[in-house]
C-alpha cells in the first residue's frame, strides 16, 4: 500500500464518526484486527472454543514474539492478560518477598490502589518540578534505602511527559533492584525495549487492538520469585509460573485481534510510528497553545502524542468533554485527580490523537474548545 504512514493508517480502518483525539484511552482498531477476531469467534462456533484456540497457536505465538520485540524480552516470557490492571495485580499478589515498592509521585491512581490492596508500602521516587524522574537522585536514594521492587510508568495517563526509562533501567540493573514497568501508554508509543524484570500493557491504546486484553512479560529470573496462588501446581501435573499466571478463562478472539494489531504496528515501522507520534504531539500543542481558557501543560517538543489542557478560567473538563462529543463529535478524555492522586490537583482535558490526525482536525478541535469556553 502506498501513501504516508498517516494515510495508510487511516485507510486500514473504518471511517471515524467525527474526530478521534482519544487514543490514550482507546484507539480505533483496523480492519485486519477486527476481521481476525471475528473469524476466530466464527471458528469457535464451528469447531468449539478449545479446538479453535489450538488452531490459533501460530497467531498467538506471533503476538507474543511481537511483544518481545517491543520490550527486549523473549517470546517465551510473555503471557496474555485481560489488561494492565489485571497484569499488575497478578504480579503483585504473586510476589514472594518484602512488600515495598518505589514509584513516581504521579503514579496512576488504580496502580496505587492495587499496590495497597496487595499490602505494598509505597515510597516516592525523586522528580523535578515538571514531574520527570531525577535519575541521579533516584540512584542515590535507592542505593541508600532499597525497596523490594521499583515500579515505573514511562508515560502517564494524566500527562504526556516521557520518563527516562532507558537510563533508569540501567540504574536498577546496576543496583540489582527488580524493575516493573507499566507500559499501558508507552508500548507502541515510546521505546520500551529495555528488558526490565517485568513489563505489562493493554492492547487498546496506541497499539490499536481490541479491549479486554493485555500482556505481561516477565524475565525468568524474576518469575522464580513469584508464587501464584492459583491454580495449584502439583508434582503430578507441574505448571510453570507463566502457565499459572495465564491460567483461566479468556477471550481468545480478542487475543487473536491483538496479535494481528501488534503485528501491523511492527510492519508499519516502530521508529516511524514513534517519530510520527512525537510530531503529532508538537502539532497538537501548537494548535492548542492560544485557545482561550486553557493552558497546555507539556513542553511543545515533548516526544509524545499526549497533550494535556489545564483550565485557566474555571471550565469543567468533564462537561467540556461531553459537549465536544454531543455537539462536535470530537472525542477526548477528562482526567480527574483519581488518575494521579498524589500529583494531579485539578481536572484536566487530555487530547491523544494517533498518527492519522490532520491539521484541519486539530484546527476544528481548537475552535470547538474556544467555543466551549464561551458557554
Amino acid at each position: 500500500m502506498t501513501g504516508t504512514l498517516a494515510e495508510r493508517w487511516r485507510a486500514a480502518r473504518p471511517k471515524p464518526a467525527g474526530i478521534h483525539l482519544d487514543s490514550g484511552a482507546c484507539s480505533r482498531q483496523g480492519f485486519a484486527a477486527i476481521d481476525a477476531a471475528a473469524q476466530h469467534a466464527r471458528h469457535e462456533a464451528e469447531v468449539g472454543g478449545y479446538v479453535a484456540v489450538e488452531a490459533a497457536t501460530p497467531v498467538l505465538d506471533a503476538g507474543r514474539a511481537a511483544v518481545a520485540a517491543l520490550t527486549g524480552l523473549a517470546a517465551t516470557d510473555v503471557v496474555f492478560t485481560t489488561g494492565s490492571n489485571h497484569a499488575l495485580d497478578l504480579l503483585l499478589r504473586s510476589w514472594d518477598g518484602d512488600r515495598s515498592v518505589a514509584c513516581l509521585v504521579g503514579e496512576y491512581g488504580p496502580n496505587l490502589a492495587i499496590m495497597a490492596a496487595n499490602g505494598f508500602q509505597v515510597s516516592p521516587l525523586p522528580v523535578d518540578t515538571t514531574g520527570r524522574l531525577h535519575v541521579d537522585a533516584a540512584a542515590e536514594e535507592l542505593a541508600r534505602d532499597r525497596p523490594a521492587l521499583v515500579h515505573l510508568t514511562p508515560l502517564g495517563s494524566h500527562r504526556g511527559l516521557a520518563q527516562p526509562l532507558g537510563p533508569f533501567a540501567e540504574v536498577c540493573r546496576d543496583l540489582g533492584l527488580p524493575l516493573v514497568v507499566d507500559a499501558a501508554q508507552a508500548l507502541g508509543h515510546l521505546d520500551c525495549a529495555v528488558a526490565p524484570d517485568a513489563i505489562y500493557a493493554s492492547s487498546r491504546k496506541w497499539l490499536a487492538g481490541p479491549r479486554g486484553v493485555g500482556v505481561l512479560a516477565v524475565r525468568p529470573e524474576f518469575a522464580e520469585r513469584l508464587r501464584p496462588g492459583f491454580p495449584p501446581s502439583e508434582p503430578a501435573a507441574p505448571l510453570t509460573v507463566l502457565q499459572q499466571l495465564e491460567h483461566g478463562e479468556s477471550n481468545a478472539a480478542a487475543r487473536v485481534g491483538f496479535s494481528v494489531a501488534i503485528g501491523e504496528h511492527l510492519a508499519a515501522g516502530v521508529q516511524q510510528v514513534r517519530t510520527r507520534l512525537a510530531e503529532v504531539g508538537r502539532l497538537t500543542r501548537a494548535a492548542m497553545a492560544d485557545v482561550p481558557g486553557w493552558r497546555v501543560v507539556e513542553p511543545v517538543d515533548e516526544p509524545t502524542a499526549i497533550t494535556t489542557l489545564e483550565p485557566t478560567d474555571g471550565a469543567d473538563p468533564h462537561r467540556v468533554r461531553a459537549w465536544l462529543i454531543a455537539e462536535r463529535r470530537i472525542v477526548t478524555t477528562a482526567c480527574d485527580a483519581r488518575r494521579a492522586p498524589r500529583e494531579l490537583t485539578v481536572p484536566v482535558l487530555r487530547l491523544s490523537p494517533h498518527v492519522d490526525v490532520t491539521a484541519d482536525e486539530l484546527g476544528q478541535a481548537a475552535a470547538a474548545l474556544a467555543e466551549a469556553a464561551r458557554l
